[in-house]
């Protein structure tokens, strides 16, 4: 006979067996059920090409289509710490000059909330969940990788396309997952270059001086230089402190424009692209009162330009910065020689691409291109006749011969029906100088020397009809010819014989013609320039839209 304890003991036994046998099926059974959700969510989504999560649209309509039919529709996002990586990863984007809204922030801040609400046990609560946050971290990525705004949306002659092919996003997503380190893989898409993390560093700066509600502002008075005394110069100090241009004591009430103050000015002035004369002028006041915000500004879209071109460059190269008026070259991943330079006017702009320089030409003929010709050398022709010509150029007919320049009526042409070359003779006057780098390309642009020395003594240097002349080409023709065995005294042995040189590279060298009005140099100090071809407020609108896709592949969608 089997006392009342052990039924109680055998009942309470077989409860608990009941509910550990019962657990799995419950929680297969609420798998599917979510599983069954996302399929038909992603199928909607192949279907329509459109799928809204409590009135947020999702952006990713291939890539994370193709992410969850790989995992035949399992959730991705289980694990809390995976997440909170991810909701970090969101938060700390607004340190890159971008926007967290675009990643869901707050739709995912709600749903968050509500899956904890829920216990769990909402599928479709937990489907929707998920969908979002692996849209969230295909934006995020993708922003990080190649920047938000499309660079062809600002500028149709971009050619510095990033296209990774064999990269199959889907099989990307899958692998950090499962590494689970959300976080670290998208800090490892960010790019590394220096300018970029001295910008970011910078950004971070500028935004806490705007916090404490920026900078004072220079009234209005008389030009100051040293030795000269003014009720401003109090000010003056506590402006140039604020951005670390000045440093020492925040009590200082002296009205002495001394030697030291000046330095800082200088300081200033070269930071902001002005004359460097240490005096405090209109042009320097005006710089001064420009708004933190404006600055603030300025480095975002200049981040955004990291993102375009700052992955993956190559080790050596030579590059130009339009903005900057200046051009460098890069070896080894280090800036080894910097000039100044002259850029395309705002109306005959430099255009942005990128390109290889393959061979440089030693005392160049200069023929003039169509563009020059039908805006200024025909219309001085009509004007002048021959003696607009300038000193020894050289009127060529289509076969290369001498036509007798004296019995042309240059009336009668045009520029697209003009049947004659105008070229120009080697020589010091020669518009290209003595040296010219060639990256043949459909703009006709190039970097070349310059007769008109004067125009590097200018602060802004855009004068030129688009190529960029350089002030000191030699040095940049004996690095690039280094590894032909080339050096300044065979470069001056040249030069010397007034001929016709042209010598070939070992190695293409690749060259950037860039647009920066804001960067970090190699010391970290972010330097600002005018906006010469008025292309930040085009950026900063894009900026500001809606997250989209490019409409051309970056990537291959899938293997």
């Amino acid at each position: 006979m089997i006392s009342d304890e052990f039924r109680r003991v055998t009942l309470c036994a077989g409860v608990v067996l009941s509910i550990h046998c019962m657990a799995p099926r419950a929680e297969a059974q609420a798998d599917a059920a979510i599983r069954e959700v996302l399929r038909s969510r992603v199928e909607a989504l192949r279907e329509t090409g459109r799928l809204d999560v409590r009135g947020s649209r999702l952006a990713s309509v291939i890539v994370l289509p193709d992410f969850y039919e790989r995992r035949a529709f399992r959730r991705a996002w289980v694990e809390s710490r995976t997440i909170d990586q991810l909701v970090r990863a969101i938060g700390q984007s607004a340190a890159d000059g971008l926007d967290p809204g675009d990643y869901h922030q707050a739709l995912l801040e709600r749903l968050r909330g509500e899956v904890a609400a829920s216990g769990q046990s909402d599928s479709v609560l937990l489907a929707e969940y998920d969908l979002v946050l692996t849209d969230a971290l295909v934006r995020l990525g993708y922003h990080l990788m190649f920047g938000k705004v499309d660079p062809e949306r600002v500028d149709p002659n971009w050619n510095m396309a990033r296209d990774i092919h064999g990269f199959v996003p889907a099989i990307e997503i899958q692998r950090i997952l499962e590494s689970g380190d959300v976080y670290e893989a998208l800090e490892r898409e960010k790019p590394a270059h220096q300018v970029y993390t001295g910008l970011k560093r910078e950004l971070a700066r500028y935004r806490q001086i705007e916090a404490v509600g920026g900078w004072p502002m220079m009234p209005a008075g008389p030009t100051l230089r040293v030795g000269a005394f003014d009720a401003r110069v109090p000010t003056l100090k506590r402006r140039l402190r604020s951005t670390g241009d000045v440093v020492g004591s925040e009590v200082d009430t002296s009205t002495h424009y001394d030697s030291a103050l000046a330095a800082a000015v200088r300081g200033f002035q070269e930071r902001v692209g002005l004359d460097d004369d240490g005096v405090l002028g209109e042009g320097t006041r005006s710089a001064l009162n420009v708004p933190v915000e404006r600055r603030i500004q300025q480095i975002r879209l200049n981040l955004e330009r990291g993102r375009w071109v700052l992955h993956h460059l190559d080790s050596t190269f030579v590059v130009v910065n339009i903005a900057g008026y200046s051009v460098a070259y890069v070896r080894d991943g280090r800036t080894v020689w910097r000039s100044r330079a002259v850029v395309g006017l705002p109306y005959r702009r430099t255009p942005i691409f990128r390109d290889s320089i393959t061979y440089l030409v030693f005392n160049p003929t200069w023929t003039v291109p169509p563009g020059i010709l039908g805006r200024d050398m025909l219309p001085r022709l009509k004007r002048g006749g021959i003696r607009a010509l300038p000193e020894g150029m050289r009127v060529l007919n289509r076969s290369g011969r001498p036509a007798d320049a004296a019995r042309i009526n240059w009336s009668a042409y045009s520029a697209s029906s003009f049947p004659f070359v105008l070229r120009q003779d080697p020589g010091p006057q020669n518009p290209l100088g003595l040296v010219k780098f060639m990256f043949p390309n459909r703009y006709l642009v190039y970097l070349h020397d310059t007769p008109s020395r004067e125009l590097f003594d200018e602060s802004a240097r855009a004068f030129s009809s688009g190529c960029i002349r350089v002030e000191r080409p030699f040095e940049l023709a004996e690095l690039l010819l280094a590894e032909a065995n080339w050096n300044a005294d065979s470069i001056a042995r040249t030069v010397a014989t007034r001929r016709i040189r042209t010598v070939q590279l070992r190695r293409p060298t690749p060259v950037l013609l860039l647009y920066w009005t804001a960067w970090a140099d190699d010391d970290g100090r972010v330097s600002f320039r005018p906006d010469i071809y008025q292309r930040d407020a085009r950026l900063a609108r894009a900026m500001d839209e809606p997250f989209r896709f490019r409409t051309r592949p970056v990537v291959t969608p899938r293997s």
